[in-house]
C-alpha cells in the first residue's frame, strides 16, 4: 500500500516536472515553435482545397504548389496594402493633431468647473512633486563637482568591424521587416511539406496513440482532422466577411484607409472578447481624429454593433455550432497563456490552438485530461451532479439540477435517469462504508421532499393543461389510456428502496392507477394489508444488491398467499439479463430494472388479451410470404 502511494506520488511528480520543462520548451523555442505552429493552422486550413483539386486530377505536389502560390500571393498583396495604409497613417498624425486639439478643448469647455480645477490643481501639485527630486539631485551634482578635479577623459580608440557577410546586409536592408519575413519563409517551408506529408503524419500520429486500436484511432483521427479543417477554413471565411463587411461600411461613412481597418477586423476577431471592440476603436479614433462633428464615429459604433450581433447569432451558430467547444474560463486563461508565451502572433493562434489541443484530448486517450479541462462538455453526468450535491449536503443546488433536467424532460425520464442511479451510487457507498449515516439520513430526507414537491408540481401543470384545453372536464386525461388496476409498490428493505416505491406509486397514480406504496416492515403485516385492499399487482423494490435474496422471498410470500396475485420484482441495480442470472429459474414474477419497463409490464398485466392479439398477429404476418 505504501509502495503504491509512493508511485502515484511519484508519477504526480513526474507529469508537474514534465508540465513545467514543456512550457519552458515552447518558450525557449518560441523561434521555432511559432511558424510550427502557423504551419499546422494553415495546413488545416488549406487541406480543404488540396483535396478539391486533387479530385481534379491534379497530382500531390501541383496541387498542393499551386493552393500555396495562390494563398501567399494573395496574403502578400494584402499585407503590402495594409503596410501602405499604415505608414500612411503614421505620416498623417501631425494633420490630425488640431481637430484632436479642437474637439479636446469643446469637452473641457463642456466639463463641471469644479472638477476642471480639482483635476489642475493635482496636475500642478504632481509638477511640484516632481521636481524636488531633480533639484535635490542638481544641488548634491553641483557640490560634488566643486569639490572633486576635473577628471581626464580617455581618448576613445575605434576598432575595425569585422567584414559583413551576404545575411547579415540582407538584414540591414529590411531592417524591422526581417524578422517576419524570415517567419513567412518558414512558415511557407513547414506548410508545403504537412500538406505534401499529411498521411505520413496522420500515420505516426496513430502509431503514437493507437497502442493496439488501429482501427478505432484511423477513425478518430480522420473525422478529427476533417472536423479541424472544417472549423479552421469556416472561422476564417467568417472572419474574412466580417472585415470585408466592415471595410465596405467604414468606405462609405468616408473613413480613410479602409483596408487597414478591414483587415485589422477580421485578424482580431481571432482574439476571444476583446479583439472585436479593439478592432471597432480604431476606426472610430480615426474619425474622431478626422471629422470635425461626432457623427460618424457614432455611426461607425452602431455598424460595429449591428455586424458583430449579426455575425454571432445568426451566422456562427449554423455554421460551426453557437461555441467553439471551449469552455469560457479556459478561452481567456489560453490567451493569457499563449500571448504570454509568444507575444502577438499566440494571442490570434490561442482559439484555433486551444480547439487542436481539445480534438486531440477527445481522440487521444492519454491527453484525455485536456478535453476535461479546456472544454465546455459537462464532465459530470446530471445523476452524478445530484448525488455530489447531496454528498455536499447542497440541497439547494440539488433541487435545481432536478428541475433544470425536468423542465426538458419528463417526470419519469427524470426519476429513471438521475434519482434512481444516483440513490444506487449513494447505496453503493453506503455498503463499503463510504457514506456516513447523518449524509445518508439527510440524502433520503431531501430526495423524500423533491419526490413529493416535483409530483405535486407536475400534477398541478397537467391540471393546467386539462383546464385549457377543456374548462369544464375534471377527470385526468394523461397521454395515455388510464390504468384500471391496483398496484401496491412495496420496498425490500427501509430506506432508498422505499423512495423508489414511492417514485413508482406516484407515476402509477399519474398515468390513472390505483397505486399505494407501503413502508418497510415484517412480511405478515404487508401480506395482511394487501390482502384486505385486494391490490392486483404487487411491484416489490430493491436498488441494494445485497437485498435480492429478501426482496425474492417476499415475493414467495406473496405467491404462496395469493397465486392469483400479480407480483413484479423490481431489481435497480441490476440490468435485465443480470438480474434474471442472480435470481435463477425460479424467481415467482416478472422482473424489471427501470421504472418506464415497470409501468410498461403493469399495462401488459392490465391487457394480457390485447397482448396476446398483438403477438398472433405479429406471428402470422412473419409467417405470410409476399406474393
Amino acid at each position: 500500500m505504501a509502495r503504491s502511494k509512493e508511485a502515484s506520488a511519484s508519477s504526480k511528480s513526474l507529469v508537474l516536472i514534465a508540465f513545467v520543462l514543456a512550457i519552458a520548451a515552447l518558450y525557449a523555442g518560441r523561434q521555432l515553435f511559432i511558424p510550427i505552429a502557423l504551419a499546422t493552422v494553415f495546413a488545416f486550413l488549406l487541406t480543404p482545397f488540396v483535396s478539391l483539386l486533387e479530385k481534379l486530377r491534379f497530382g500531390r505536389v501541383p496541387a498542393v504548389v499551386t493552393v500555396l502560390v495562390l494563398t501567399f500571393m494573395l496574403a502578400g498583396v494584402v499585407t503590402w496594402g495594409v503596410a501602405n495604409q499604415l505608414v500612411q497613417v503614421m505620416d498623417n498624425l501631425a494633420d490630425y493633431k488640431s481637430n484632436l486639439d479642437t474637439k479636446i478643448r469643446s469637452l473641457r469647455t463642456h466639463s463641471n468647473g469644479s472638477l476642471s480645477r480639482a483635476t489642475e490643481t493635482i496636475e500642478d501639485l504632481s509638477k511640484e512633486i516632481a521636481s524636488v527630486p531633480g533639484q535635490i539631485s542638481s544641488s548634491h551634482t553641483q557640490e560634488k563637482d566643486s569639490r572633486t578635479p576635473r577628471a581626464v577623459h580617455p581618448i576613445p580608440v575605434q576598432v575595425a568591424a569585422p567584414p559583413s557577410n551576404f545575411v547579415q546586409d540582407l538584414r540591414e536592408l529590411l531592417g524591422p521587416l526581417a524578422e517576419p519575413m524570415e517567419i513567412a519563409v518558414i512558415v511557407i517551408i513547414f506548410t508545403l511539406f504537412m500538406l505534401i506529408k499529411r498521411e505520413d503524419l496522420r500515420n505516426r500520429a496513430i502509431r503514437l496513440a493507437g497502442k493496439g486500436q488501429l482501427n478505432t484511432m484511423t477513425q478518430a483521427l480522420d473525422d478529427a482532422g476533417k472536423r479541424l479543417s472544417r472549423y479552421l477554413l469556416m472561422q476564417f471565411l467568417v472572419n474574412a466577411g466580417y472585415g470585408l463587411l466592415f471595410a465596405v461600411a467604414l468606405y462609405f461613412v468616408g473613413v480613410p484607409h479602409v483596408l487597414l481597418w478591414g483587415v485589422f477586423a477580421g485578424i482580431l476577431r481571432f482574439v476571444p472578447y476583446v479583439g472585436s471592440p479593439i478592432a471597432a476603436a480604431l476606426p472610430i479614433a480615426m474619425a474622431v481624429a478626422v471629422f470635425p462633428g461626432w457623427r460618424e464615429a457614432e455611426i461607425i459604433f452602431g455598424v460595429f454593433l449591428v455586424l458583430e450581433l449579426t455575425v454571432a447569432n445568426v451566422v456562427e451558430p449554423p455554421l460551426y455550432g453557437a461555441h467553439t467547444g471551449i469552455s469560457s474560463l479556459a478561452i481567456l486563461v489560453a490567451a493569457v497563456f499563449w500571448a504570454s508565451l509568444w507575444g502577438p502572433v499566440g494571442l490570434v493562434l490561442s482559439t484555433p490552438l486551444t480547439v487542436c489541443l481539445i480534438v486531440l484530448g477527445r481522440h487521444v486517450p492519454q491527453l484525455k485530461f485536456l478535453e476535461v479541462v479546456l472544454g465546455d462538455e459537462p464532465v459530470l453526468l446530471p445523476e452524478q451532479c445530484f448525488y455530489q450535491r447531496l454528498l455536499a449536503m447542497d440541497q439547494i443546488e440539488a433541487r435545481a439540477i432536478a428541475e433544470s433536467y425536468l423542465k426538458e424532460n419528463s417526470l419519469e425520464d427524470l426519476y429513471d435517469a438521475v434519482i434512481l442511479p444516483a440513490l444506487r451510487l449513494a447505496d453503493q457507498d453506503h455498503h463499503t462504508d463510504g457514506l456516513d449515516d447523518a449524509t445518508r439520513s439527510f440524502m433520503f430526507q431531501t430526495v423524500r421532499e423533491l419526490i413529493e414537491d416535483l409530483g405535486e408540481e407536475v400534477e398541478e401543470e397537467a391540471q393546467d393543461r386539462r383546464v385549457e384545453a377543456d374548462p369544464n372536464s375534471q377527470e385526468p386525461a394523461p397521454e395515455l389510456a388510464p390504468l384500471g388496476i391496483s398496484v401496491a409498490c412495496i420496498p425490500a428493505t427501509g430506506g432508498f428502496d422505499e423512495l423508489v416505491a414511492a417514485m413508482l406509486t406516484q407515476l402509477l397514480a399519474q398515468a390513472g392507477a390505483r397505486a399505494r406504496d407501503f413502508k418497510a416492515g415484517a412480511a405478515e403485516e404487508v401480506l395482511r394489508e394487501v390482502s384486505a385492499q385486494r391490490f392486483d399487482v404487487v411491484c416489490v423494490s430493491s436498488i441494494s444488491s445485497v437485498a435480492v435474496g429478501h426482496a425474492r422471498f417476499l415475493c414467495k410470500r406473496f405467491r404462496a398467499s395469493a397465486p392469483s396475485l400479480q407480483i413484479i420484482l423490481g431489481l435497480w441495480s441490476f440490468e435485465s439479463n443480470t438480474a434474471r442470472q442472480r435470481l435463477g429459474p425460479g424467481c415467482p414474477g416478472d422482473i424489471v430494472t427501470s421504472l418506464s419497463h415497470a409501468l410498461n409490464q403493469i399495462r401488459k398485466l392490465e391487457n394480457p388479451t390485447n397482448e396476446q392479439n398483438n403477438s398472433v398477429e405479429s406471428e402470422n404476418s412473419s409467417q405470410t410470404t409476399p406474393v
